[in-house]
């Protein structure tokens, strides 16, 4: 036997060099280790092995097959906690980054161009991807390729070293700080000592400051000179919800991108391709629903995706439908806000109140019902504008909104919305919100086959031009002149309104002449009859009609006829003067005036009473 084997025939560690240069750990496993001893243990990596110091002999095991895909561990294990899909499916590339393509359009041509800025701002509301944005830019910018040669590139490998090292949150060069944890100018003074030495193992330097806003006064104060001139190695990034609390020396210095909220219809489509790879069915409507509640949020949506997908499994069925999604958020059935605007149209109390009260027995909350109510309105209100239902989550429900947008009118859309909307604040504001529910959907009931302003205008108009025209009392002794014959009394408005209108356009000599000259005959679009006091003999028809087309914009065709017409507008006035004096003069207290006094005379002052006038000139 070999002295230099041991008993197994195997060589001992201290003496195989080569097993030793074998076993040497790689530059990524020193730096992981660093890593560990400056911020404790990180979760293993799934396909990293520990590293030994010096192996240890063992005895020959019989050689079997190693299985070509090694079993999973079961979800909530040591091994392999679950991760919420917010975290699961984080994108690592700008191409798994949904809803913001200007931004990462903008990104793109500066990395080509080679114009990139040293500070980046990422503003917008909660869960739109302003971190997860920050961790691909860092990635973007100290990329080496799977080759190590490449360079900064949107597109980054996530194969190489820094990729995988920053995916994992272990850079030693990439430091993500939270300023809602550390605020003050002592932190920020650390981060002013470390810019001056050069990046470690990566590219650029990167600062990831999350909730920027957090900082003092004075840290911001202590950050600007270093970020108005970091040095060429540095890179700040910086995310926050409430842009508008950042100082503007702070905004000046930062190249701004606001992320927008996600649509409704994106948010469905990337759940549906989540629910895809997590093995799970969802019904289409369910997903809108979660996708409608997220409000353009990513991550809420992956939240209420989660808890969807959990409250299906209870049920032992595996799909997400839209009956558990509504009970778990505590929605308004869509048939059912159909069948409630329904019985408000067609006036049905005991229906609607029987609506109310089941959806209450089954934990809607009547906040919830009048704010699904609105959305309704809203829909058809915009069906009656565009003329496309857009969102429908049923045929059911694109048919009947189809329906109501034809059926109704928009005065009575907007009436129906409004009524909502002081509904709605009730609501919150009541000490019982279902009675006060109960009441404004009523009140909206009885309100909703109310006639609009216009139409009710139109209506009295109508049956004003059927009735003949009520003579004033005493206008045939006052004015001999006036025919007697009756005549439309809504010509008289509509004539008047056009007067208005010539004397508001300069023609002051026109104006006069129709008011004094011009007893209608016949008024329609276009067309005017009319006769004239005997009195006046002159031709006035090329003067109306040139005056009538100047502000109108049509053209007129003006008769002179030997009817009598209504009184012109002179004539009423005077005639409505002498019923007013007559009226007056026949009141029980002036009756009794004048029979005291016999010598007395009534005197009407028609002077403004703001300048003296109004009957109050008493020593007249």
């Amino acid at each position: 036997m070999d002295d230099s084997r041991d008993m197994f025939g195997d060589t001992p560690p201290w003496d195989d060099k080569e097993e030793q240069e074998e076993a040497a750990p790689s530059a990524a496993e020193l730096e992981a280790a660093g890593q560990s001893s400056m911020f404790g243990e990180s979760e293993p990596a799934p396909e990293s092995e520990p590293v030994a110091a010096t192996p240890e002999p063992t005895l020959p095991e019989p050689a079997t097959p190693a299985p070509a895909v090694a079993p999973p561990a079961p979800a909530g294990s040591p091994a392999q906690p679950y991760r919420v899909l917010a975290r699961k499916y984080r994108p690592q590339t700008f191409g798994e980054l949904i809803g913001q393509e200007a931004m990462v359009q903008t990104l793109a041509n500066a990395i080509r161009r080679d114009r990139l800025a040293h500070a980046f701002l990422m503003t917008g509301v909660r869960g739109v991807g302003k971190t997860s944005t920050a961790r691909l830019i860092a990635k973007a910018l100290n990329c080496i390729g799977p080759d190590g040669q490449g360079g900064p590139t949107i597109d980054s490998c996530g194969r190489c070293e820094p990729c995988v090292a920053i995916a994992e949150g272990r850079h030693i060069d990439v430091i993500e700080m939270d300023a809602a944890s550390h605020t003050g100018v002592d932190d920020v003074r650390e981060i002013i000592e470390a810019v001056r030495y050069a990046a470690v193992a990566a590219r650029y330097k990167i600062y990831i400051i999350d909730e920027v806003h957090m900082l003092s006064r004075n840290a911001f104060n202590a950050l600007l000179k270093t970020l108005e001139e970091p040095p060429a190695h540095v890179k700040f990034l910086f995310a926050t919800t409430e842009v508008d609390k950042l100082p503007v020396t702070v905004l000046s210095r930062c190249q701004r991108f606001d992320l927008r909220r996600i649509p409704t219809p994106m948010l469905a489509e990337h759940f549906a391709g989540i629910c895809g790879k997590e093995g799970v069915e969802a019904e289409e409507e369910a997903l809108a629903m979660i996708a409608a509640a997220a409000e353009g949020s990513v991550r809420d949506g992956l939240s209420i995706l989660d808890q969807a997908i959990a409250h299906a499994d209870l049920d032992g069925e595996g799909q997400v439908r839209a009956e558990k999604v509504r009970d778990m958020l505590g929605l308004s059935d869509k048939s059912v806000q159909r069948k409630l605007l329904s019985a408000i149209l067609d006036g049905n109390g005991s229906e609607l109140l029987d609506l109310v009260a089941r959806q209450f027995a089954l934990g809607v909350e009547p906040i919830a019902m009048m704010r699904g109510l609105m959305e309704l309105a809203h829909r058809v209100a915009v069906a009656q504008v565009g003329g496309v239902v857009v969102d429908a989550f049923s045929a059911e429900e694109r048919e009947a909104i189809e329906a109501w947008a034809k059926a109704l009118k928009a005065g009575q859309v907007h009436r129906i919305w409004q009524l909502l909307l002081k509904g709605h604040d009730e609501v919150k504001s009541a000490p019982d919100p279902l009675v006060a529910a109960q009441m404004a959907l009523l009140r909206i009931m009885h309100a909703a086959d109310m006639p609009d302003p216009g139409s009710l205008v139109r209506k009295i108009e109508e049956i004003a031009s059927r009735a003949p025209v009520a003579m004033p009392a005493g206008a045939e002794s006052h004015s001999p002149d006036t025919p007697t014959a009756a005549a439309p009394a809504a010509i008289s408005p509509r004539w008047e309104t056009l007067v208005d209108e010539v004397e508001h356009m300069g023609e002051l000599s026109v104006a006069n002449t129709m008011r004094m000259q011009v007893r209608v005959v016949e008024l329609a679009p276009g067309l005017l009859r009319y006769s004239q006091p005997p009195a006046f003999r002159e031709d006035i028809a090329a003067l109306i009609r040139g005056a009538l087309a100047k502000v109108t914009g049509e053209r007129w065709q003006v008769e002179r006829v030997e009817r009598e017409g209504a009184p012109t507008l002179v004539e009423q006035a005077e005639a409505r003067k002498n019923a007013d004096s007559e009226a007056i003069r026949r009141a029980p207290l002036v009756e009794a005036t004048l029979a005291a006094f016999p010598g007395a005379e009534l005197i009407q002052d028609d002077r403004p009473a703001a300048i003296g006038g109004g009957g109050r000139q008493w020593r007249r």
